[in-house]
Order: structure tokens, then C-alpha cells, then sequence
């Protein structure tokens, strides 16, 4: 196996992990985003939305797995640690990767509507700031995809009037 193949094997690896927390946002009816930050071969923190049960419209799963791993650590950079998460950062979580200067993001699903790590901005790779996060996206695509997908389905079933 290459060094690239086990790169990748790993990175499933821990993207299965964030997939698990995502799957816990479903079944609390929150938008399933799930996340897991690895340091040195060992998640730190983990997290899933949990907007809806908060009342928190920060309580993104990226923030939850970020705030857990920097207490974990007892550090508030993660400059040795990756951010594994189902679904692009949106621009509020792109904003504390880049502060806790996490060394690298991965995620599955692309976020046409508010993705800010490739699709409409590039905030943890901006030259203007004074951190850059390498960002590995693709990894688990379509199972994070499908369980935002179903999600949404189901959301959109239930808000149907019921024929009687």
C-alpha cells in the first residue's frame, strides 16, 4: 500500500467516525452534520449539530468538536490536529477553524448554498489571514450526501398535509 492509499484509508477511517456523529443529528431531528477532531491518531472531540435542542444557532458540529477538543488538549490552537466533517464549513466554522489554526480539514459533502471552504469562499486558505488549513475534500462524498439528502426528504414528507 502507498503512503497516499493509507492516507486516504485513514481518512475514511476518521470520516466513518464524524458519519456516526452525523447519524445522532438525525435521530434528534437536527440537520445531520457530524464532526471529530484527531490529534496524533486520537479523536479529541467530536460533535454534532445541535441547533434545534440548544436554541444555539452556533451549535454547529464543527464548534461542539472544536470547543471539546481545546478543553480536551487544554489548548486553544489544534496546530497538530485534522477536523473531520460531513458537510463543507460554513462561514462561521470555517472562521474557528482558521482560529484554532487546526492543521487540516477534511469533509464529505460539498454545501452549494453556504460553503466556505471551497465552494463559495475559502476562508481557511485565504493568504490575507494569518493561519492556513489544508483542506482535503471529497472523502465519504455520497454517504454524507445521502444522509443530508434523506434528511431533507423526510423533513419535506412530514410537513405535507396528511389526505384523510
Amino acid at each position: 500500500m502507498t503512503a497516499l492509499d493509507q492516507l486516504m484509508t485513514d481518512h475514511r477511517r476518521w470520516m466513518k467516525a464524524a458519519i456516526r456523529e452525523a447519524e445522532k443529528a438525525f435521530e434528534a431531528d437536527e440537520v445531520p452534520v457530524g464532526a471529530v477532531v484527531v490529534h496524533h491518531g486520537m479523536v479529541v472531540g467530536k460533535g454534532y449539530n445541535q441547533v434545534e435542542r440548544l436554541s444555539d444557532p452556533t451549535a454547529h458540529a464543527e464548534i461542539i468538536a472544536i470547543t471539546a477538543a481545546c478543553d480536551r488538549l487544554q489548548t486553544k490552537h489544534l496546530t497538530e490536529a485534522t477536523l473531520y466533517v460531513t458537510l463543507e464549513p460554513c462561514p462561521m466554522c470555517a472562521g474557528a477553524i482558521t482560529l484554532a489554526r487546526l492543521k487540516q480539514v477534511v469533509y464529505g459533502a460539498f454545501d452549494d448554498k453556504a460553503g466556505a471552504a471551497s465552494t463559495l469562499y475559502n476562508i481557511p486558505q485565504d493568504p490575507r489571514l494569518n493561519h492556513y488549513v489544508d483542506l482535503v475534500s471529497g472523502v465519504e462524498e455520497q454517504r454524507c450526501a445521502d444522509l443530508l439528502t434523506s434528511f431533507f426528504r423526510k423533513k419535506r414528507d412530514n410537513d405535507l398535509p396528511r389526505q384523510v
